[in-house]
């Protein structure tokens, strides 16, 4: 083992901090703590010579990543996360032990799946929220650049310190003044020259930064994580559709068998709630807006610099992807932001749904469908036979937790004036509504992805009621045929075929009087009164027809 003299510099604690919090390239590791890749190479080389850090490839390049199986580099971990004396341009982050955290979300999902946390921490994150606004203090000085307010020199200096400012950094100086957007632009002013400093923030007020952080990251998020996890669960469920679209299901409603279908259509139905669900969430996410107008929304300090500071808004949100509100107060029009979290809760609702009826499908007495089991997973503490449909009733959990918070965000419509504080708090929880919403979606689709279908139970519990599922259609026949009370009588008679345990075709076969109307039944409809299996009218096509729909909406080789 190398030497820990050579271990425990102040510089390869810097980089052992930034590899604890994300996977970064050297060039990514040098520009944050401003020094040559030179120097961070021979850094990484120490410790890959004793197995502190590993390099993996990803996305066509190579980055560096701690290599938390190894014991010292735990002990390191452990050391930066508790020593303050460490001195340096970045403040060692004050962490707590993940199980001393207070919401489920982060010690039993986020914090402890390595998948997990790559797919949300780069949008949904404190510290993703503070990169964001460093991108937005760097669009807003490039296009003063461009409008010749400031230098290209400037506006340069300015996007190379907001790439090294740290989340920590920025927390600390907030509580030293008390305020956080004023902290952030201080952590860059803190970095560049006497002569760029006047231009870091320069005509914002701090709800332009925060309102378009915020639709920007919210908009990566869906269009980047959210929309393609929706996408392979829209593709899993036409798969089943498709697969079972000839599967015959009894229907049931208000809890009671009522007419036969097929499985395959029942999941048709959510893929249609579902692909519908998608787009609405792709609209409105891409239709979040931002602002550059500042305290009033009147573009009071801009209009002191630009004749045209609409164009001015325009152009710094522009560079950044986004279009502005049509108007603005301190903050922009809420309800951009209430449109895409209502789609993302009334799309929670459909996988809610889906899988109340898969946990219900799942009871012993029924049995039809079922979760797939692993070797070792342990149904019950208790009964060791068990076998509870933990994701499906997890979904629903997650939906009965975060569905109710859209009526905050109504709340948060009001806003007194020009603006009040009463949604500072309740709006730093929406990452947490889509967080919930994302988990969802992907436990649902590794659930339905391995679904088992019992076809020997459909037909079983199809058969319990064979007989009387001849109602409907014999009623609508006979009265189709001229019978004058058609309703009335096969009502009479489903009571007297459950009274003496006859069949009701038998006893519709041996009534004398109904003869001449059953006897105007043609060859098709004849053998859906004979065989009520095929009375499933067009739940087979129909199924092709939505799955086609969608195949061609999202471009699906299904």
């Amino acid at each position: 083992m190398e030497d820990l003299q050579s271990i425990f510099t102040k510089i390869n604690l810097q980089i052992f901090g930034l590899l604890s919090r994300e996977k970064l390239h050297i060039r990514e590791i040098a520009q944050r703590i401003n020094c040559s890749p030179a120097k961070v190479h021979a850094c990484i080389k120490i410790f890959k010579i004793n197995n502190l850090v590993k390099e993996v490839n990803e996305k066509n390049r190579k980055v560096i990543v701690l290599n938390l199986e190894n014991n010292l580099a735990k002990e390191i971990l452990n050391l930066i996360n508790f020593d303050k004396n460490i001195e340096g341009p970045y403040l060692v982050p004050e962490r707590i032990n993940l199980f001393d955290a207070i919401s489920p979300l982060d010690f039993r999902y986020y914090g402890r799946s390595k998948n997990i946390y790559s797919k949300l921490q780069p949008y949904l994150s404190e510290a993703a929220f503070i990169r964001y606004a460093l991108k937005v203090e760097s669009a807003l000085t490039s296009i003063l650049a461009k409008n010749r307010i400031c230098s290209k020199k400037i506006a340069d200096e300015v996007e190379k310190a907001c790439s090294q400012v740290m989340p920590e950094q920025v927390y600390a100086e907030e509580d030293r003044i008390k305020h956080n957007m004023r902290a952030l632009s201080n952590c860059i002013r803190n970095k560049v020259s006497e002569e760029a400093k006047p231009f870091v923030h320069f005509t914002a007020t701090s709800y332009d930064i925060i309102a378009t952080a915020d639709a920007l990251r919210y908009k990566d998020f869906a269009n980047n994580v959210l929309v393609p996890e929706l996408l392979k669960l829209q593709s899993t469920l036409m798969e089943i559709a498709l697969r079972e679209k000839n599967t015959l299901q009894i229907g049931r409603t208000h809890g009671q068998h009522a007419e036969p279908m097929t499985f395959g259509f029942a999941i048709a139905q959510y893929a249609s709630r579902l692909g519908s669900s998608i787009l609405k969430i792709k609209k409105s996410a891409n239709n979040l807006r931002g602002k550059m107008a500042g305290a009033v929304g009147a573009y009071n300090a801009s209009s002191l610099f630009f004749d045209n500071p609409v164009k001015f808004e325009e152009e710094v949100l522009g560079e950044l992807g986004l279009k502005p509100s049509p108007i603005s107060t301190q903050v922009v029009e809420a309800e951009f932001l209430v449109d895409y979290l209502n789609s993302v809760v009334s799309a929670f609702g459909v996988l809610a749904n889906l899988a109340d009826d898969m946990r219900n499908l799942q009871r012993n007495e029924i049995a039809e469908v079922g979760e797939y089991f692993e070797a070792k997973q342990v149904g019950s503490s208790t009964m060791p036979q068990k076998r509870n449909p933990i994701n499906f009733e997890n979904v629903k959990s997650m939906w009965k937790e975060f569905m109710p918070r859209i009526l905050t965000m109504y709340m948060d419509q009001i806003s007194e004036h020009q603006r009040d504080l009463t949604n500072s708090a309740s709006m730093r929880f929406i990452p947490e509504i889509l967080a919930g919403f994302y988990l969802s979606a992907a436990r649902l689709e590794k659930v339905m992805s391995s679904l088992v279908v019992d076809k020997k139970n459909m037909q079983k519990n199809f058969d319990m009621n064979r007989e009387m599922i001849i109602a409907e259609p014999l009623y609508v026949l006979l009265a189709a045929n001229g019978h004058p009370d058609a309703h009335e009588y096969v009502r009479e008679l489903t009571l007297k075929s459950q009274m003496t345990g006859k069949a009701l075709i038998n006893l519709v076969r041996n009534d004398k009087p109904i003869q001449k109307y059953f006897k105007k039944f043609n060859k098709k409809q004849m053998e859906i009164i004979s065989n009520p299996e095929r009375y499933t009218g067009i739940a087979a096509r129909k199924t092709e027809m939505i799955c086609g729909h969608w195949k061609k909406m999202f471009n699906f080789k299904v």
